[in-house]
């Protein structure tokens, strides 16, 4: 497993003054965890951007602040919704003779004949699993095999999944992961018996009912 490894310097600068550390090239951050109280730090904006870029939730990264190493997990990354690069990073300190508990990212590997072979399509129900293990023996992914799914019905659940070496998974072992189903057909009006024809009339254009979800509210940065 590659080791990550950011150089931070503690921070005082708060509110709305954190917008001149961000011109200057640095990335605010806040490091917190049950063994330690919260830290304001600033990361270099672009070496950590090109790490962060690379971790999953439940990968480990050293933070070295000013000498001192805490071994952390990402837990929030806010970006600018315009630019889209980091603004703010939440990280959470983890003492590593502790176990903990999290969610590690599902990577789905093989080929599911059932998609060539029926035309089957593929639901995924879960994209993470819940696990309990100590930090330094925490998977960044876990593979889930889906050869296995052959026909319409066949499914992967999460008793299925075979998990890394003291690794305890968390969730129901009956929970289905991914699923083949039979695509949807969509499937021409019909016209109701008796339905009276006039020659020459043309056709009523239906109605179009148009559904747009709420717009996400943007967050606030964090001060």
């Amino acid at each position: 497993m590659e080791k990550f490894v950011l150089k931070a310097t503690k921070r005082s600068v708060t509110g709305k003054q954190v917008k001149a550390l961000r011109r200057a090239g640095q990335l605010p951050a806040v490091i917190y965890g049950r063994h330690v109280e919260p830290i304001a730090i600033s990361l270099e904006a672009h070496s950590a951007g090109l790490v962060f870029s690379k971790l999953t939730s439940s990968t480990l990264v050293t933070v070295d602040v000013e000498g001192k190493e805490y071994a952390t997990l990402v837990r929030e990354k806010q970006r600018n919704y315009i630019k889209g690069n980091l603004t703010h990073v939440d990280l959470l300190a983890l003492d590593l003779t502790e176990k903990i508990r999290t969610k590690v990212q599902l990577v789905f590997t093989g080929v599911a004949s059932a998609v060539k072979d029926f035309s089957a399509v593929l639901v995924h129900r879960m994209e993470a699993l819940e696990v309990e293990c100590l930090p330094t023996e925490l998977p960044e992914r876990i593979s889930v095999d889906i050869s296995s799914i052959k026909e319409i019905g066949n499914s992967v659940r999460v008793k299925d999944i075979p998990l890394p070496a003291n690794v305890v998974g968390l969730d129901d072992e009956d929970e289905i992961v991914i699923i083949a189903t039979l695509a949807k057909e969509e499937k021409e009006p019909v016209a109701g018996e008796g339905a009276e024809v006039v020659a020459g009339a043309e056709a009523a254009a239906p109605g179009l009912s148009v559904e747009r979800g709420k717009k996400e509210e943007e967050a606030p940065e964090k001060k």
